[in-house]
């Protein structure tokens, strides 16, 4: 066995095993001050390893107890129901509220009404909720403390056999190294936890994975932050503390476990450089996706090299990457194999043909609009797949969500998409539907989690605001079409911004079965805000054909005509919207005011946060909840506004509707 730690095992004496670490020669065969260094060394080594253990076991604790509070205490008012049928006593005499449903309602409009605003340094945090950044603020002081605690702070001075007059200095540096290495291979099988599509963390928290990705990142930065100071510490100890110089720098660095850790060391710096926006400008997402992998997987395998000794938590990583992309071709096979007609006669893959739209825009983007059917189990409202189009490429997917309701085709499943091209390979599919009028598509998913069959619509007096900006429709459009093919008493509102008026072709069929619906009742509108134009000259904007076999326009259209108005409207409320292009209440559109604005630089944009408030306003009872998806200052307004709206001692009180709740379409997938 080679020397570790001054000790030289080639002499007769027995060794002492510690977790994670060389074994200890005993009885100790040094000097005083080197004996008593090694006393440190092992023992703070020791306490390091239980801090990894405790910070794993609060982790599954946590998880454990949110786990248990969602099974054993869902969120309902009360556990007798109302039973009365009149909607206008029920709106006069709210449902009853259990303490336990008021306190924890209380409870979740307080922290949105502090936590969920923007935090004030976007510049470093980028566009995230305050929530967010304390998650990291806890971790991090976590982390701190205990990469302090138990650590000997003392100075040893041991002479250097043969050589008089020549001292080793041995300081507390070299076990508090130890620690913050090992810190940050325990935190790796969680960054990766973090990262995965498949994750284990959104089953048991009900939260979209993607919601997981700002953690991931940051925790990528403490460990590499907690390698650099490991690095720099052993760097100090081995060329400047152990004597003589520079033969103890030699024979150190020479070594075969350094070798690996200065291998690891370069591939994670790599890999931070790549993370950051500059880096991935320069190398295209793709590209970044794809060595973010590679040099992921190579850096575990060094990480070994370097410490076999704590190999536990690289083989965890391994074990979590290797799952999550085993369960995605599991997913992908499943749904392209095994849930298609005739399967058991046929091999391969049966990938379904997109029909393609092309709506041409001189100055905006083109937008691509895609209809297929496929035969596959329903997605929950609200979930999304990775698209890959294999007439471009097979090694890319991109994350998008349908604009269609699932299950309303007997035949199989309706997907509807609304794509803006962009860059790459939005770009090229936007080519592609110049030459060709359909394509192959290979679908991943679902992902991410339900937005209606959740708490945010636990009752039918839910009052829901829809806030999309451009082809962020694609997300509210299904919330839309479901909600109003159900009774209901809470408010309903859609606003859409868009450049052009020429936009709301993209949806043209689903927009007319909304309009018919705003029509019929009382307590559904829809405001459309034109930014630019009416027109995009130079533009092709055709509507795409309705086919008549589609059920998904007709569905929503007999379902909302069989429904008396007064199951659906909501008692009178004194309203003072905004001047009206249009000639019905419901259904209004806000285009710019002078010809001036018709210019590609001069955009009149709706001032959400007043939507909010005067929506709040409008609710007589039940809670509040705003589905948004579109660019990020809408997101960054709307997370402000909902804020504000919050108000927990009113909600206390039993005013639910200034709980008030925001749910968007985030993605970033790494």
């Amino acid at each position: 066995m080679s020397k570790r730690h001054i000790q030289d095992f080639s002499q007769d004496s027995q060794l002492e095993y510690h977790w994670g670490y060389a074994s200890r020669q005993v009885p100790c065969v040094n000097d005083v001050g080197a004996c008593e260094y090694l006393d440190a060394v092992y023992h703070e080594h020791d306490l390091g390893m239980l801090y990894t253990f405790i910070l794993w076991a609060v982790i599954c604790g946590l998880l454990f107890l949110f786990l248990l509070g969602r099974t054993l205490f869902p969120l309902t008012r009360s556990s007798t129901p109302s039973t009365t049928t009149d909607t206008k006593e029920l709106f006069e005499k709210p449902r009853p509220q259990s303490a336990l449903y008021r306190l924890r309602t209380s409870i979740k409009s307080l922290s949105r009404r502090h936590l969920l605003p923007e935090t004030f340094l976007p510049s470093i945090f980028g566009h995230t909720t305050r929530l967010q950044v304390l998650t990291l603020t806890i971790i991090i002081a976590y982390l701190t403390v205990f990469t302090f605690v138990g650590i000997t702070y003392k100075t040893w001075m041991s002479p250097v056999k043969d050589m008089p007059g020549v001292y080793n200095t041995r300081t507390g540096l070299g076990p508090w190294s130890d620690r913050i290495g090992v810190m940050a291979f325990a935190l790796t099988p969680l960054a990766i936890f973090l990262s995965s599509r498949e994750s284990l963390l959104s089953l048991i928290t009900g939260i979209p994975y993607h919601h997981f990705i700002f953690l991931h990142r940051w925790l990528g930065y403490i460990i590499y932050i907690q390698s650099t100071l490991h690095t720099v510490g052993w760097t100090i100890i081995e060329g400047k503390l152990y004597q003589p110089q520079p033969s103890a720098w030699n024979e150190w660095v020479k070594q075969t476990y350094i070798i690996w850790g200065i291998v690891a060391m370069i591939l994670l710096s790599v890999m931070v450089a790549l993370s950051t926006p500059y880096g991935i400008r320069l190398t295209g997402y793709e590209a970044f996706r794809k060595l973010h992998y590679i040099l992921a997987m190579v850096y575990i395998g060094a990480c070994w090299g370097h410490w076999a000794q704590l190999y536990c938590w690289m083989i965890a990583s391994l074990i979590v990457w290797f799952l999550d992309r085993g369960i995605r071709l599991m997913r992908t096979l499943t749904m392209h194999h095994f849930n298609t007609p005739n399967t058991s006669h046929s091999f391969g893959m049966h990938t379904p043909h997109a029909k393609m739209h092309l709506f041409h825009r001189a100055h905006d983007g083109d937008i691509v609009r895609l209809d297929l059917q496929h035969n596959h189990d329903e997605w929950e409202i609200g979930q999304h797949f990775f698209l890959t189009f294999p007439a471009l490429s097979i090694w890319q997917s991109h994350p998008m969500t349908p604009a269609s309701v699932p299950g309303g085709n007997p035949r199989g499943q309706n997907h509807t998409y609304i794509i803006r091209a962009r860059k790459g390979m939005t770009r090229q599919l936007a080519d592609l539907a110049q030459t060709i009028d359909s394509t192959p598509l290979v679908l991943n998913g679902p992902y991410g989690q339900s937005i209606v069959n959740t708490d945010f619509y636990r009752t039918d007096d839910t009052n829901v605001f829809c806030v999309a900006g451009g082809t962020g429709v694609t997300f509210v459009l299904p919330v839309l079409l479901t909600l109003t093919t159900r009774p209901r008493r809470g408010l309903v509102e859609f606003v859409w911004v868009v450049r052009r008026q020429d936009d709301m072709a993209w949806i043209e069929g689903e927009l007319d079965s909304l309009k018919k619906a705003a029509a019929r009742v009382s307590n559904f509108r829809i405001r459309i805000y034109v930014t630019r134009g009416v027109h995009d000259a130079g533009a092709s904007s055709a509507p795409p054909p309705v086919s008549s076999e589609d059920p998904l326009s007709k569905e929503a259209e007999a379902m909302v005509a069989s429904q008396t108005p007064s199951s659906l409207s909501t008692p009178s409320l004194s309203t003072s919207p905004p001047p009206e292009l249009d000639e019905s209440s419901t259904f209004t559109i806000h285009a710019p005011s002078s010809s001036a604005s018709l210019s590609r630089g001069n955009t009149q944009h709706p001032d959400l946060g007043a939507q909010v408030a005067e929506f709040v306003a409008r609710t007589v009872a039940g809670p509040t909840r705003v589905i948004a998806s579109g660019p990020l200052g809408m997101i960054r307004d709307l997370r402000s506004a909902v804020a504000r709206c919050n108000d927990p001692a009113r909600v206390w009180r039993g005013e639910e509707r200034f709980d008030v709740a925001l749910v968007h379409d985030d993605r970033l997938e790494f």
